[in-house]
């Protein structure tokens, strides 16, 4: 690593230790009220319910990749995040929650038409799959599930690679004729999901 590149990694480490983790929290939770208030004054086009449903979806989106980039920071740049893993795993469980409010209460409206879509409608089905598989990892982001599941909770946590990419397969099914922007957001997960294997199996090489 060239002495630019490692004064500015060093930059932003310093920086990142600072910044405690709950700033995180409030600068990603507030574009959730502002959205809503978008959307009672008419200001979210003329389908405000879609309109802040896709909000939602596509923050929660965002905040899984960004939880995906991580790591590879970390390897290839030597940028250190993790105390901020936890923070947006969890905002990406909160907006997904959001997103599935939103359709099932202001959209849909209905208990039983609710469960006839998630049976019926196969994006629904696959969205709803990765909100199943994010709820474990939500309850189990604390301290105390970390010390009770201990080598267990990392392999638990390895759901979210799954639920990443339902939710981009959910985003490319939802999309109505070819758009590119859901096909770049899946992109970069199997992009970031790549580097995770290609890791995983040179750790394995050099154990054997």
């Amino acid at each position: 690593m060239s002495k630019g590149m490692s004064g500015i990694t060093d930059t932003i480490n310093q920086t990142a230790r600072r910044i405690p983790t709950w700033v995180v929290y409030i600068l990603y939770v507030l574009p959730a009220p502002y959205f809503f208030y978008l959307g009672v004054i008419g200001e979210l086009g003329p389908d405000p319910v879609k309109a802040l449903e896709h909000e939602y979806g596509e923050i929660a989106l965002q905040l899984l990749i960004i939880g995906l980039c991580i790591t590879p920071l970390r390897q290839f740049f030597g940028i250190n995040l993790i105390k901020f893993r936890r923070a947006f795993g969890l905002l990406a469980f909160t907006y997904v929650a959001l997103h599935l409010l939103v359709w099932a209460f202001l959209d849909v409206q209905t208990l039983d038409r609710v469960v006839a879509d998630i049976l019926k409608r196969p994006y629904i089905t696959i969205g709803m799959a990765g909100f199943v598989l994010l709820l474990p990892l939500a309850l189990t982001s604390n301290n105390w599930s970390v010390r009770k599941l201990g080598p267990k909770w990392r392999q638990l946590h390895k759901l979210t690679y799954v639920a990443v990419i339902l939710g981009g397969v959910h985003y490319i099914w939802l999309a109505k004729g070819f758009q590119l922007e859901p096909l770049v957001y899946m992109a970069v997960i199997l992009g970031l999901l790549a580097l995770r294997l290609r890791k995983t199996k040179a750790q394995v090489r050099a154990a054997s």
